[in-house]
């Protein structure tokens, strides 16, 4: 049986290429977890994305929960369910959701209705 021998140069180029895939930022699975929109309060749309797939949020008035997965290069959100109190004067878009994508810069949340219509953004929080 013949040794195999890897000049240290493919090792290298290996090696390299490894550490660059470790430093990525990451799928749009890993990018769309934390908070968009202002959470610090109800009062305000946002959404939590958990790492555990639970998606958590406020439209503005109402509380929603739902699950999330990956689905492509978007994040689609399912079994969306909240409560249904009466807002004067709020925008409930929020409960429409179905799916989200991110900005080319990652900053944004772009979210889409069953349709595949924008029906708003949510901008990362800080």
């Amino acid at each position: 049986m013949r040794a195999l021998r890897v000049p240290a140069t493919a090792i290298g180029v290996v090696l390299v290429a490894a550490l660059l895939a470790a430093c990525s930022t990451g799928g749009v699975g890993e990018r769309v977890v934390g908070t968009w929109g202002d959470g610090s309060g109800a009062a305000e749309p946002h959404l939590v994305f958990a790492d555990d797939g639970r998606v958590t949020g406020s439209d503005g008035c109402n509380s929603l929960s739902g699950s999330w997965r990956v689905a492509d290069d978007s994040v689609a959100v399912s079994d969306v369910a909240g409560t249904l109190m009466a807002c004067p004067g709020v925008d409930t878009w929020l409960r429409g959701i179905a799916e989200v994508a991110l900005s080319d810069d990652g900053e944004r949340l772009v979210v889409t209705d069953d349709a595949g219509a924008r029906i708003g953004t949510l901008d990362r929080d800080e």
